[in-house]
């Protein structure tokens, strides 16, 4: 008996290392299955398993960002039965959707096949050599050694169906390295060798998640929506319409993603699962502007909540979706119950924080303040939460135009946010409030100061007089409170000097209870410091003061917007004495106009900056029409006005038309008068025959030297016709009609304008070459009809208007247009909009070949 026990070992001894020397087509596929996982695959799957295990644990929801992911990893095996592949979509059910950071790439595959090289882990970066291998690797090399090792293949068909679990494992593992590519190398030795296997559905499932990793959403949403259409099993039904509608949203889909995530919700029985669908779908709809069903998906995800982090955002979502027009106050009244309830108590931050929401909603802005403010005095549960709030109260600051206190309030938000694209977002907010602020305080100062400078004595001495009685209420006040304060203190009276009890060397000091100093808070270094940041992280800097949670807060702005107006914080004896007052203001000219010019280049940018910044055109617009009222300097009140009529030409245009009149009554002769008479085309059409016809009169009477009369044709035919492709040629003889009415300069003006306007068109071309030969001539000057100097002005416009054509303007008695009439003006269309602004600098540098006229044929229609 013995003997045959020992013969048998021996026999399968032998058998054994017979059959590690075997290719796969000369294996046996007896007992292979049993063999694959025993030996090998079961170490995969419980790596595998593993690193799920270990993400899971580490996931956390960032409810901040646009969408949250559906799968997270959950501690599920992967199945118990072999044949039973299912059991891998219910594991990836639980698989979160991001994956790891990519650790490198592995080897591309096998000679034989896309599993990879037989025994020996995917290789490593060079900086990774002595790391150790990761669980993800671990699960790619034992997926590989059971390919490699139980493979099965006869005429070019895998026998060992177990193998089919091993690409599985193999395919995850490279999809969650971040090795997509590798990933459909193995898969496709799938779809070869294994293309009859009824657990094909799964393996085509995740080539369109490796597709959608890559960023092949086309080919990913064609594998998902051929799946679609096919009878599979119900369980890769509830995976495939989850990756389906991740992946559409990837693509920037959300309408199809939205109809995807329906399906995927009715299709999954998971409470967790139809939570969370739920509220992805919540946001997806949210994004699309429809807060209605958007609200009741955030309610469906409530509803099937596990997770009490879940529940407590899915409420704040729903308010945040309110739509002002729903029972307020039953909404209001369950948030504010549910907030007092149990564990819900520690959360009743968050809870006001909603509350806020939905009275904004309702139109309710006082009472929503009031719940944001709530919310900063409870305890911080979420510090974004914090933050937002700190947000919504600056908003409400802004709102009424008080920059301080916005600022303010946003810097304590950007303190305690964590959502770095928010912190992002708010800084530029900020940044830019503050720009605004300090333009807007110092208009208000020095248009007070001038107001106050037009008074007389008497007036100045009522107004102090006034100011003085306000200033001993409030002092009054403030020193009712500091005595309270002090009563308040009890025996402490604040004196901590050598002499008092309260001091470390003194006799009658405490007696030391046994507490050691190393025990003592305020005696580690390392503990106060920490300390210190935390509590500034959540209150900002705050100095050492009674109420200092709420009263300093507000005080604290105050001083900053009496220190924004120039007034000083710091009691001087003479501050009841109105003579004090009137003692500092300027009655010197010169200060006076300084003061009244620094506050008018700080209004040109304050509505600049309203308009680049918030892009609240009308409050721009308003702003910088007020500063027109006001008379700046010229210079100024140029910029002004081309403010106003770029940014309103398109969109608003009554709003620009008193802009665009007062530019080319007041300075007809700037290069801004010639934007507003040729604003930039963004298209034309085709030529109209009607538009030639118009265009051949004009030039007749330019040949007629009835230059007024061909200006009003050319006008009135760019008004009616402003996206003709004539419309540059047009502008064009409009400047040699300048030129012969009006001069050399209006000329150059005009021709300026056409080159930065239509550049790339025939007629642009013509203007610039045109530009270069009158700007040869640097010296120029206007003459009568008899050929008398006439007085100019600095900008070279004649200082009395003497011309006899009427215009003001002495006619052009040199040569040079004479020379310039052998230029095209052929009606030519043209196509191109113009690629700079018209404030910008004209170019004025004198090239080569300038001085010689260009030479084209005279300027006739056909």
């Amino acid at each position: 008996m013995k003997k045959n026990i020992l013969f048998l070992l021996v026999i399968c001894l032998v058998a054994s290392c017979a059959t590690k020397t075997k290719k796969p087509e000369q294996r046996s596929k007896l007992l292979k299955g049993f063999s694959t996982y025993y030996n090998t695959l079961f170490n995969a799957k419980d790596a595998l398993n593993s690193e799920f295990t270990t993400r899971d644990k580490g996931h956390k929801d960032n409810f901040y960002a646009p969408y949250i992911p559906i799968l997270t990893y959950e501690d599920q095996p992967l199945g118990s039965d072999l044949g039973q592949s299912e059991a891998f979509a219910e594991n990836s059910m639980r698989m979160a959707e991001v994956a790891n950071k990519p650790s490198g790439r592995g080897d591309s595959g096998a000679p034989n096949r896309p599993g990879g090289p037989s025994g020996n882990g995917p290789a490593r970066p060079d900086g990774e050599q002595g790391k150790g291998a990761t669980t993800l690797e671990i699960a790619e090399a034992k997926a590989l050694k059971a390919i490699n090792k139980y493979s099965v293949t006869r005429n070019g068909e895998e026998k060992n169906k177990t193998i089919f679990d091993a690409y599985m494992i193999l395919a995850q593992a490279r999809i969650y390295r971040g090795k997509s590519l590798e990933a459909l190398d193995a898969l496709n030795y799938v779809f070869t060798h294994m293309k009859d296997d009824k657990r094909i559905p799964l393996a085509r499932i995740y080539q369109g998640l490796a597709y959608d990793k890559i960023k092949d959403y086309h080919r990913a949403h064609e594998t998902f929506a051929k799946l679609k259409g096919e009878d599979i099993s119900k369980s890769y039904a509830k995976l495939l319409s989850i990756y389906y509608s991740e992946s559409l949203l990837d693509a920037g889909k959300k309408e199809e993603a939205a109809k995807e995530l329906d399906n995927a919700f009715e299709l999954n029985s998971n409470r967790k699962l139809k939570s969370r669908i739920a509220y992805l779908r919540g946001q997806v709809l949210e994004n699309l502007g429809q807060n209605d069903k958007a609200r009741e998906s955030y309610t469906s995800a409530y509803k099937y909540a596990n997770d009490f982090e879940f529940e407590v955002k899915s409420q704040i979502a729903i308010a945040k979706t309110f739509n002002g027009k729903g029972d307020y106050a039953g909404a209001k009244n369950y948030l504010e119950g549910i907030s007092k309830k149990g564990t819900y108590g520690s959360r009743k931050n968050e809870f006001y924080y909603a509350l806020g929401l939905m009275a904004n909603k309702a139109g309710k802005k006082d009472e929503a303040q009031q719940f944001f403010r709530k919310s900063l005095f409870e305890k911080v549960s979420d510090p974004q939460v914090r933050g937002l709030a700190y947000y919504e109260i600056g908003k409400s600051y802004l709102e009424k135009n008080d920059y301080i206190g916005a600022g303010s309030y946003y810097d304590s938000a950007l303190a305690v946010m964590t959502y770095e694209p928010s912190k992002i977002l708010l800084k530029d907010q900020s940044e830019y409030i503050k720009k605004i602020s300090k333009n807007y305080y110092l208009i208000k100062k020095n248009d007070s100061i001038l107001s106050l400078a037009k008074m007389d004595n008497t007036q100045k001495t009522d107004y102090f007089t006034k100011y003085i009685a306000k200033l001993k209420i409030k002092e009054e006040k403030e020193e009712q409170e500091r005595r309270r304060a002090e009563r308040n203190k009890g025996f402490d009276t604040g004196d901590y000097s050598a002499n008092s009890i309260f001091a470390n060397g003194s006799a009658n000091a405490f007696e030391d209870f046994g507490v050691t100093t190393k025990s003592f808070y305020f005696s580690n270094t390392g503990t106060v410091s920490k300390g210190t940041s935390t509590f500034k992280q959540v209150w900002g800097d705050r100095a050492l003061a009674d109420n200092w949670r709420f009263s300093k807060k507000m005080s604290s702005i105050e001083d900053m917007k009496d220190e924004a107006l120039g007034i000083t914080s710091a009691p001087n004896p003479r501050r009841f004495e109105p003579a004090y007052y009137i003692e500092q203001i300027p009655t010197d000219q010169g200060k006076l106009s300084q003061l009244k010019k620094d506050r008018d280049t700080a209004s040109l940018g304050l509505g600049i900056m309203y308009q680049n910044y918030f892009t609240n055109t009308p409050l721009a617009t308003k702003t910088l029409y007020d500063l027109v009222d006001v008379k700046p300097e010229e210079k100024v009140m140029l910029q002004a006005l081309y403010e106003i009529f770029a940014m309103n030409y398109e969109k608003n245009p009554q709003a620009s038309e008193r802009a665009k009149q007062i530019l080319l009554t007041d300075y007809p002769y700037t290069s801004y008068a010639e934007f507003a008479r040729n604003p930039k085309n963004k298209s034309f059409v085709k030529s109209t025959e009607e538009v030639e016809n118009e265009y051949k009169k004009a030039y007749a009477l330019f040949e007629s030297e009835k230059f007024a009369e061909s200006k009003n044709i050319i006008d009135q035919t760019i008004q009616k016709f402003p996206k003709d492709a004539l419309v540059p040629k047009l502008y064009l003889l409009n400047a040699f009609n300048a030129g012969k009415s009006s001069g050399k300069e209006v000329m150059i003006l005009q021709l300026e304008q056409i080159a930065l306007n239509y550049s790339k068109t025939t007629e642009g071309v013509r203007a610039k070459e045109m530009l270069n030969y009158l700007k040869s001539d640097l010296s120029f000057q206007a003459t009568d009809t008899k050929g008398n100097p006439v007085p100019q002005r600095p900008d070279g416009r004649p200082a009395q208007p003497n011309s006899p054509n009427g215009t003001g303007v002495p006619q052009m008695n040199n040569d040079k247009v004479q020379k310039l009439e052998n230029v095209d003006l052929l009606p030519q269309t043209g196509t191109a909009p113009p690629q700079t602004n018209p404030s910008q600098q004209m170019q004025k540098d004198k090239k080569p070949n300038e001085n010689k006229p260009p030479s084209k044929s005279p300027p006739r229609p056909q």
